[in-house]
């Protein structure tokens, strides 16, 4: 063999190894490709596991049995730093959502971003709003807005994130929509109630009834004259009492109490000065006391400047959750000046069984004026009037019941009593206060709580503060030590191997 055959082989044989390098590199990145996405490791190393789904959403995610569809109008807005931040912190939970259901052969959790100022045709078709989270199962759309996210809190006199919350609404959203079936909810008639299909502004509801609506939520009216008892349907859903205008009969409040006790009923009541239910057995059996009393408050902050009664004074319920909304957006209820005072009965049984709590409550500088109907000019009278404090203008009432000597209770019925109806009315439901907090109780009343027993996350943010010159240092060590010591090494290298 010449030498030309012999550098020709060699050539050869130098491609083919090369060949094969490629095709066996090509098969191992290719393989350890499709081992880590299948059967990779993951590790959340951050101190809260802020990148951890909780045993009880894997447990929920496990049982998923139809695909979920999620549509994130949010956007990575480089111009507004906590949009941006919302972002990443909704889209990084999002992840671990479909990772969980990457291997279910039901059920499936399904991400997609959509631009509705781009895409505002599919915007419209589907009703997708800006910075919202849109979980879809079928024909069953749950709309989670953006303050739902977070848990606000002040700090320096400034509103600041305490906590995301992404996990537990995310995990009741998809319960909500892969559980689709309709709650009834009842309003009663027959004594001069406001009705869900009356159009006035002052007096109607029809504006509530469409909001229900698009929540899923049957409506129907309800004659307790007419019918020897309460329907069945009733059970695993809620009455609505807006307004009478006058007594119910004994028969009927028998009805009602029955429903609450023996059925474990849940019952909205909202009532109106000067207007006698003739529910007051009723009442006692749940705790609540209702005083014919009206709220006088003379706080500036408690007055709009049409001298309506506002209400900012929440108080938090970790149980229910119910002011969860109105207190992180610092949304008042407005309503107008006269609502009764509604408290807690502390002369009750302390083994009753009964959890009653003030959740809506005046400023400091309220009494409760009793002589409302003289329409002069309000002046507290100590010993007729209720005391300056803060009084109750919403009240919820639950009896659990020992479960068969376990360690447990079961859930017995619920009742939230207003003492104003104007919290729900055509002219006032669209204040941001009086919706969230009107439909965060009719989710309570009714089972569907917004809130899971999903550990809350703190949020800990780091930033690194230098001053100029330690800028100017860390850049001068990026832009020329590290690549000087790069290029030094290299160097080095080339001539040891040279000599």
């Amino acid at each position: 063999m010449n030498l030309a055959d012999s550098f020709r082989a060699a050539r050869w044989i130098r491609l083919t190894n090369l060949l094969l390098q490629a095709v066996l590199f090509s098969a191992l990145f290719s393989g350890l490709n499709y081992i880590l996405l299948n059967h990779g490791w993951r590790f959340d190393l951050t101190q809260n596991h802020q990148h951890s789904l909780s045993a009880e959403t894997k447990s929920y995610l496990e049982g998923l049995e139809r695909d979920v569809k999620v549509i994130v109008t949010l956007t990575d807005d480089g111009d507004n730093e906590e949009l941006a931040q919302s972002y990443h912190d909704i889209t990084g939970l999002l992840r671990e959502y479909t990772y969980a259901t990457r291997n279910n052969t039901n059920g499936k959790i399904t991400v997609r971003e959509v631009d509705v100022y781009q895409n505002r045709k599919e915007a419209e078709e589907l009703g997708l709003a800006p910075n919202t989270v849109t979980l879809i199962c079928g024909d069953h759309p749950r709309v989670i807005q953006l303050s739902d996210f977070y848990r606000i809190g002040a700090k320096n006199s400034k509103l600041r994130k305490e906590s995301f919350l992404g996990e537990s609404v995310i995990t009741a959203g998809i319960l909500d929509v892969t559980n689709p079936g309709k709650k009834k909810i009842y309003f009663i008639s027959g004594h001069g109630e406001m009705r869900p299909d009356d159009v006035n502004r002052t007096r109607g509801l029809s504006t509530l009834a469409s909001e229900l609506s698009q929540r899923k939520y049957e409506i129907a009216g309800l004659d307790l004259s007419l019918v020897p008892k309460i329907p069945d349907d009733a059970d695993h859903g809620l009455i609505i009492i807006a307004a009478p205008q006058s007594r119910f009969q004994l028969s009927e409040e028998e009805m009602l109490r029955n429903f609450l006790q023996t059925r474990a009923g849940r019952i909205i009541l909202l009532l109106e000065p000067g207007r006698s239910a003739g529910l007051g057995n009723l009442l006692f059996d749940w705790g609540v006391v209702v005083y014919d009393k009206v709220v006088v408050d003379l706080d500036p902050n408690s007055l709009t400047e049409n001298n309506d009664l506002r209400l900012w004074t929440f108080v938090p319920d970790p149980v229910s959750h119910i002011t969860d909304n109105v207190i992180n957006g610092k949304t008042p209820v407005i309503v107008s000046p006269a609502a009764l005072v509604v408290s807690d009965d502390l002369g009750r049984s302390a083994n009753d069984g009964l959890t009653v709590k003030k959740l809506v409550v005046t400023s400091d500088k309220a009494w409760g004026e009793s002589d409302y109907r003289s329409g002069t000019r309000f002046a507290y009278t100590p010993g007729q009037d209720l005391m300056k404090g803060h009084l109750g203008v919403m009240v919820i009432s639950e009896r659990t019941q020992p479960a068969n000597n376990l360690p447990l209770s079961v859930r017995g019925g619920r009742l939230a009593v207003f003492g104003t109806p104007d919290i729900v009315t055509n002219n006032r439901i669209f204040t941001v206060g009086n919706l969230n907090l009107f439909l965060a109780t009719i989710d309570w009343a009714v089972d569907r709580d917004t809130k899971l027993n999903i550990p809350v996350r703190p949020i800990e943010r780091f930033k690194l503060s230098l001053s100029q010159e330690q800028l100017m240092r860390l850049r001068l060590g990026l832009l020329l030590v590290v690549p000087g010591t790069v290029a030094i090494l290299g160097f080095v290298v080339y001539w040891t191997r040279r000599t």
